[in-house]
């Protein structure tokens, strides 16, 4: 079914509202976890357990950084943005990144303490519930927000769904260096801790290489499947030249086709608006097709390069 310009006008912007809704409630379920990592980390004077509450504000703070650029990127397109504001979702992204990165030092900074000065917390049972309270709602703010990325194909709420995985690492390596603390091998919170830093790691160079994909335009469609397509096309002769940018749910095309040279402007013009037509079906996700149309030339053709 064709799509028009302004039903896909009206389905970006319910999908905007849409990502900003459950990063609002996504924050609000954060600091609920960093209020009482903190609170109880301060009053049982548990380095630990407060620096874990440090990284859930730093979770917090990701989705205030979302908010903004949701409503940046929400914006239609305008005279000094004419492709739309979307890739300022994939600058929050960047963001999100660069605060693995910080959360990832304070990590090591909590580690190298405990493995060379034996700095470690002190184990209760309470300490333990509430981190583990802390646990259960992390795995389920991950689930909501990686649930709605994919539906809403939201590079936003996919990154974030992975910082939050992250803060699920550390509350699980917190329990488990509590476990090891309380059964006598006090550096073990340490050593634990150096481990999810490798994770935390990888995470934050999986976002940050998708935001930079984003930003530096890679390609999001195979060239040679795009000119497959459009030679089905009746009518086209030639493709090549394919390119392709933009988000995951909003991509742009150009390519160029040859056509009988013989053909009238407004049938060319017919020819690229059926081309237009053929890949916005095959590929949901093209909101623009730029078909450059040229005659046919008289050297062997070049039917299918990309």
């Amino acid at each position: 079914m064709e799509t028009s310009a302004a039903d896909r006008s009206l389905y970006l912007q319910h999908r905007n509202r849409k990502v900003r809704l459950v990063l609002f409630a996504i924050l609000v379920a954060n600091w609920v976890v960093a209020i009482a990592k903190l609170a109880f980390g301060l009053v049982s004077q548990s380095a630990a357990v407060t620096a874990d509450g440090l990284h859930s504000f730093i979770d917090g703070g990701s989705n205030v950084l979302g908010l903004v650029a949701m409503g940046v990127a929400s914006r239609p397109a305008d005279a000094d943005h004419p492709y739309g504001h979307g890739k300022f979702e994939a600058l929050a992204s960047l963001g999100i990144g660069a605060m693995i990165g910080i959360g990832m030092l304070e990590l090591g900074r909590m580690a190298m303490d405990s493995v060379l000065h034996d700095k470690h917390p002190q184990v209760t049972l309470t300490m333990a519930g509430v981190m583990a309270f802390t646990l259960v709602v992390n795995v389920a703010v991950t689930r909501v927000e990686r649930h709605f990325g994919n539906k809403y194909k939201s590079a936003l709420l996919l990154a974030d769904a992975s910082h939050t995985m992250s803060d699920v690492y550390v509350t699980l390596a917190v329990l488990a260096s509590l476990l090891l603390v309380w059964m006598g091998y006090p550096r073990a919170d340490g050593f634990i801790a150096l481990g999810v830093m490798v994770f935390v790691a990888w995470v934050a160079y999986g976002i940050v290489r998708q935001a930079v994909g984003i930003l530096s335009d890679t390609a999001r469609l195979d060239p040679v499947e795009v000119a497959r397509q459009t030679m089905e096309v009746a009518g086209v002769r030639s493709c090549r030249d394919v390119r392709s940018r933009g988000m995951e749910e909003s991509v742009y095309v150009d390519l160029k086709i040859e056509v009988d040279p013989n053909l009238t402007t407004a049938q060319a013009h017919e020819l690229a608006d059926r081309v237009e037509r053929t890949l916005q079906a095959a590929y949901p996700q093209v909101v623009d097709v730029v078909v450059h149309v040229e005659p046919e030339l008289s050297a062997p053709s070049r039917t299918g390069r990309a």
